[in-house]
């Protein structure tokens, strides 16, 4: 699908406000209701939106402690991956697992209650992943920047 500067806005608005509704998203694009609604339908219909979500304030939520692991596998071949990929994706506390270049495989970001309960995490299950060769963790200190918002290219 081919997106035009129309569809481009509302991409952008409703990055910014998922709760936006319909007749507001269309003064701010200047289109009419009905014609609004179609382009949204059809940026769901070809996967460009795949989802809406509430974004949660972590902290608030009782989830003290995020931090990154790199993680090198005792193999490269597709089945150690593979495997290694579908017990990563039983563990709710592991939110984003990247298969990388450099000196590691995978990078994983964990979201945990705290530096205990993100121990028992690495010790009970992540290294007791059988592909799993030796993880370095990264503890974030402090975050200056997270967005989930995409630069759609004009």
């Amino acid at each position: 699908m081919k997106l035009d500067q129309i569809d481009r806005k509302v991409l952008d608005i409703l990055q910014a406000n998922a709760k936006i509704t319909n007749a507001q998203l269309s003064k701010e694009i200047g289109l009419s209701p009905a014609p609004t609604l179609e382009r949204v339908k059809k940026l769901e219909q070809h996967g460009i939106i795949q989802s809406y979500h509430a974004q949660l304030d972590r902290e608030k939520v009782g989830l003290g402690v995020t931090t990154f692991i790199q993680v090198s596998l005792t193999g490269h071949k597709k089945d150690v991956t593979d495997s290694f990929a579908r017990r990563i994706n039983e563990i709710p506390e592991i939110i984003e697992c990247h298969h990388i270049t450099g000196s590691g495989d995978f990078l994983l970001k964990v979201i945990s209650k705290d530096i205990a309960s993100y121990q028992k995490l690495l010790l009970e299950c992540i290294n007791e992943i059988e592909e799993v060769a030796n993880t370095q963790t990264m503890v974030i200190l402090s975050t200056f920047k997270e967005s989930k918002v995409l630069p759609i290219p004009y």
